[in-house]
């Protein structure tokens, strides 16, 4: 609301808001960027899939592990330092990759990208909720739209980039992050910032909470899903480059939409342990589908779609749960669960293509069903421990937060 009373539109924001914004998408790009070229990269540099699929684990590997130190860094150095060297650190490591000739080198410069990515997305939405006009409802929207166009454009842009060369996504992800980083550097304002160290044993401390501990170990096995559909499913659609990103762009709105509107639509007529107990079911049943589907690309691809349905559901509960589970600060709890979330995320990709390799195609889309239904699992016997979760409402400055944190998986 303005001064007067009218409201403020979510769209009419200052500049430093807008520049931290288009860094976000170009940031979350990166997710999905390397899916349309992983059998390029394979063809071209003589790898393995299971060496192609160590692009995805050194990543989120990196990232998860720099979730636990961001804050206390970025609680010293300030916001826009912390945003800046995230910027760099991708912008550098993007550069490297796009120049690297063997995939042992593209992986290592792929574990410098996390840790930009650490860095930057640690710290992004905080700057937004502090600059964006309206209030924090208006950044937690800014920051899913950047989110839901990231996840999408990423896999698109690197199949149209794809088709020149493999290494066209990767020059394409340079060129963008430095204008973020010129965007930023140029338009944030952070003015007198008040900064509260935070003990660097905090997100350690925060998994010893039970609620935190059960919604951490579910989301590793989630991640597991979450990441054999998104890593390892391009290779046996048999695609090219254009047709990858074209099935993963659908498969990137797909997600979008249901995190945006649909989940809190679903939370209104149910507790958020109720759905995720609906909803990751459902999901390993439509992981089991395409496991007997896998020899028909088609029906493949429907099932990617459906699946990113299912996980833009189960992001944002997820994500809320994180944040009503303690009475912890949200961006520590959130950072703790999402070191351990991201171990689900490293391992599957690398664990898929080896299964794929020694029985069928299809037996990584069961490995992936068993783990969300192990997932489920948890959730259930530790639905006690995760009561505070079903009786509180999120508060909307703090979803900010752990938004966050929690959706950049």
């Amino acid at each position: 609301m303005s001064a007067h009373g009218a409201p403020v539109s979510v769209w009419r924001q200052p500049a430093q808001v807008w520049a931290v914004a288009f860094a976000c998408v170009i940031a979350f790009m990166g997710i999905g960027l390397v899916d349309p070229i992983l059998p390029a990269i394979a063809a071209s540099l003589d790898a393995t899939p299971v060496e192609t699929e160590l692009l995805f684990t050194s990543y989120l590997v990196v990232t998860g592990v720099a979730m636990l130190f961001t804050s206390w860094l970025s609680s010293r150095i300030g916001t826009k330092p912390t945003l800046l060297l995230g910027l760099g650190l991708i912008v550098v490591f993007a550069l490297l990759c796009a120049l690297s000739g063997s995939v042992d080198a593209v992986i290592g410069f792929r574990a410098g990208w996390g840790l930009g990515n650490a860095l930057f997305i640690s710290t992004a939405l905080a700057t937004i909720v502090g600059a964006a006009s309206g209030g924090s409802a208006a950044a937690i929207i800014l920051y899913e739209a950047a989110l839901g166009l990231g996840i999408a454009i990423g896999p698109l842009l690197g199949g149209i980039l794809g088709e020149i060369s493999w290494r066209g996504p990767f020059f394409g992800v340079v060129a963008l992050m430095a204008i973020g980083f010129v965007a930023v550097l140029v338009l944030l304002r952070t003015g007198d910032e008040k900064r509260t160290p935070v003990p660097l044993s905090a997100p350690f401390r925060a998994l010893r909470r039970p609620a935190l501990a059960v919604l951490a170990i579910a989301a590793l096995f989630y991640n597991i899903g979450f990441f054999v559909l998104l890593a390892y499913s391009p290779f046996p659609l048999g695609f090219g480059a254009m047709g990858i990103g074209l099935t993963f762009f659908g498969w990137g709105v797909a997600l979008a939409v249901t995190s945006v509107w649909m989940a809190p639509l679903m939370l209104r007529w149910m507790p958020r342990s109720t759905a995720m107990l609906v909803v990751l079911p459902l999901l390993a049943i439509d992981l089991l589908v395409a496991a007997l589907v896998v020899g028909s690309p088609g029906a493949l691809v429907a099932c990617i779609i459906v699946g990113g349905l299912l996980l833009g559901l189960m992001n944002t509960v997820l994500t809320e749960s994180v944040m009503e589970a303690t009475d912890l600060p949200r961006a520590v709890a959130s950072s703790s669960y999402s070191a351990v979330r991201f171990l689900g995320g490293a391992a599957a990709p690398p664990i898929a293509a080896a299964l794929a390799h020694a029985f069928t195609a299809s037996v990584p889309f069961v490995f992936a069903a068993v783990s969300v239904l192990i997932s489920a699992g948890v959730i259930l016997l530790g639905r006690r421990a995760l009561a505070r979760i079903d009786g509180r409402e999120a508060d909307a400055a703090e979803q900010a937060v752990a938004v966050l944190v929690g959706d950049a998986a």
